[in-house]
Order: C-alpha cells, then sequence, then structure tokens
C-alpha cells in the first residue's frame, strides 16, 4: 500500500511532514488495517510501528471529528508514552479537526472525566487509568472502532495486563490492533481471550 492509496487530506498531510514513502513494515501492514483486520503487528525499533499506528487511525477515522464518543482507544506504558504519542499525532493533525486526549495516573480523574465527557476522538491511555474511568462510567466505548496496544512490552506485569484486558470484555465490534517487538505469551492469551481471528505480521 503507498501512500496514493490514503485519504487525500492524509495524503496531503504526510506530503507536509516529509513522509514521501512508506517502510516495508508500514506496506504490509496498512492495507490490512485499513481492510479491518485485527492483527498482531510485530517488528523491531525503527520499523515504523508508530508511524502505523497514527497514519492507520487517521486513515480509520476519515481525518474528522465525529459527535462526542472515541472512536479510538490507544494503550502505552505511562505518562511519558502518552505524552510522546500525542505529539506524533499532533504532528500529522495540524489541519484536522480530530480531538486527542491522554488519560494517565499524574492527573485529576474528576477532570480526565468531565473533559472526556465534552468529546474526543482518540484516547491515548494508561490500562490503570482508562480502567478506573470506565468502572465510574466516565467513558462511553459503544461507539469504539480501534483498539490499539503501542509497545506491548510493558504488559510484562500481570496486574497491567489484568487491566488492560477488562476492557474488551465490555465491546460488543472492534478492531484490536497489538504492536511490540516479539510476540510471546501475553499475545497468546490475548488471542485466547479476544483475538481468535487476527493476522501476525512479522517482521525480522
Amino acid at each position: 500500500m503507498s501512500f496514493k492509496k490514503l485519504l487525500p487530506q492524509l495524503k496531503e498531510t504526510l506530503e507536509r511532514v516529509g513522509f514521501n514513502s512508506p517502510t516495508e513494515f508500514q506496506k504490509e501492514i496498512l492495507p490490512k488495517i485499513k481492510g479491518g483486520a485485527s492483527l498482531f503487528g510485530i517488528a523491531p525499533e525503527g520499523a515504523g510501528k508508530t508511524t502505523a499506528i497514527v497514519i492507520g487511525t487517521l486513515q480509520k477515522l476519515n481525518c474528522s471529528a465525529f459527535e462526542v464518543a472515541p472512536r479510538a482507544l490507544i494503550f502505552v506504558k505511562d505518562k511519558a508514552s502518552a505524552l510522546e504519542l500525542e505529539s506524533a499525532f499532533k504532528r500529522f493533525t495540524y489541519r484536522m479537526d480530530l480531538r486527542i486526549y491522554t488519560v494517565y495516573e499524574e492527573h485529576n480523574i474528576e477532570a480526565q472525566r468531565n473533559e472526556i465527557f465534552e468529546g474526543v476522538d482518540i484516547v491515548i491511555a494508561t490500562p490503570k487509568r482508562l480502567n478506573k474511568i470506565f468502572y465510574l462510567n466516565g467513558i462511553n466505548l459503544g461507539k469504539l472502532k480501534l483498539f490499539i496496544v503501542d509497545d506491548a512490552e510493558f504488559l510484562s506485569s500481570a496486574k497491567v495486563f489484568s487491566d488492560l484486558v477488562r476492557t474488551p470484555e465490555s465491546l460488543d465490534r472492534c478492531q484490536y490492533l497489538i504492536f511490540s517487538t516479539k510476540f510471546d505469551k501475553r499475545m497468546e492469551r490475548m488471542q485466547e481471550l479476544f483475538m481468535a481471528n487476527a493476522h501476525i505480521i512479522e517482521q525480522e
């Protein structure tokens, strides 16, 4: 999949920020994201996983805001990871009206609930804080299209993994995208729980 096959607005954005052609990993994985497949994207550092998340998400959300409930939920390790991914998204959404919101432990939970209620399209969250907000009825996941985990190595903690896998229990239908540098027992467990038909895209 070349960048020419993306939405015109997204293609223009990529040209503006200097992304002229996809990496080999992105060529393989972006068409499957566009097609709606759930998948594990396994590749080393530098393969373009984070940029694939950004491009794939913007394409699926048509580069535009819609209603108030989030349509993409991206799990990350911690506050630093959340802010870093938010910055990556904002680099590409400069002329778009998409609303991106970060959720992490170091921020007041009531303020987070109120700000989410006002309307967001993409939520970047740590599993622990998202879990608390969800069980306080602070986020509506009824419109969710994408459930993504970036750098899934952080799920090595049993508690963090448990926090993460509670969310799919509440989802009717969703596309799942898990990105990591290796396929391991955590991924196998996800296959058992909610990703039985997921593709595995692996680059050495």
